[in-house]
């Protein structure tokens, strides 16, 4: 397994890491009391619970650019990806669509340099081949992967950036894990990932 991953910052879409639990039980609402808001980038802490409970690809590339030296607020990214049509917002409901793949992929290449393409139908056993091509996979899985032991709802629906992968096993940061172990440098069996795998995601090299 290549060790790019031990170089890549962690971050949570939560500006406060540990707020994972309360938002699965309290909803967006949680989010009011995370002191550290304004590192977001929000104007406002309605706006921060509004956009953090959509940005688990913003968190993703805040830690590929970090791995780069750079430091951008997770709602600054999010406001640029939607000014590319990344995000989609329904000022009716206030509702947010997104992360929308091609935009993104046009707006990190215009944007930061990046190289990045839309995988679709993709086989658990290939991301190993994946990241022999490229620095990172941005995996479409369900959020429920914070608990790999439980059998998940659904497939698809979270972002996650994994870091690193051989024939066995994958390496990924989890912008909504609820605990260290579930956030940064997780490794889960192939057979393990590929329960919570939507097979599809963005490749992305530096």
């Amino acid at each position: 397994m290549n060790q790019l991953s031990l170089d890549v910052p962690y971050f949570s879409q939560w500006e406060t890491p540990e707020m994972t639990l309360p938002v699965l039980a309290e909803g967006a609402a949680a989010l009011h009391r995370d002191v550290r808001w304004k590192n977001s980038g929000a104007e406002t802490i309605e706006e921060y619970a509004r956009w953090a409970v959509n940005v688990c690809g913003m968190a993703c590339l805040k830690m590929i650019l970090a791995a780069r030296g750079e430091a951008h607020p997770i709602l600054s990214l999010a406001r640029a990806c939607t000014s590319y049509g990344g995000y989609v917002i329904n000022e009716a409901d206030a509702s947010i669509k997104g992360l929308i793949y091609a935009p993104f992929v046009t707006f990190v290449h215009e944007r930061f340099g990046l190289v990045a393409d839309v995988r679709t139908q993709v086989q658990v056993e290939t991301i190993p081949e994946i990241l022999a091509e490229n620095s990172f996979f941005i995996a479409s899985v369900s959020s429920a992967i914070r608990w790999p032991e439980r059998e998940p709802p659904g497939k698809g629906g979270h972002l996650v950036l994994v870091t690193a992968a051989d024939e066995e096993s994958v390496r990924f940061h989890n912008p909504s894990g609820h605990d260290r172990a579930s956030q940064a440098d997780v490794i889960l069996p192939l057979p393990t990932f590929d329960r919570f795998f939507a097979n599809r995601g963005i490749a992305v090299g530096l």
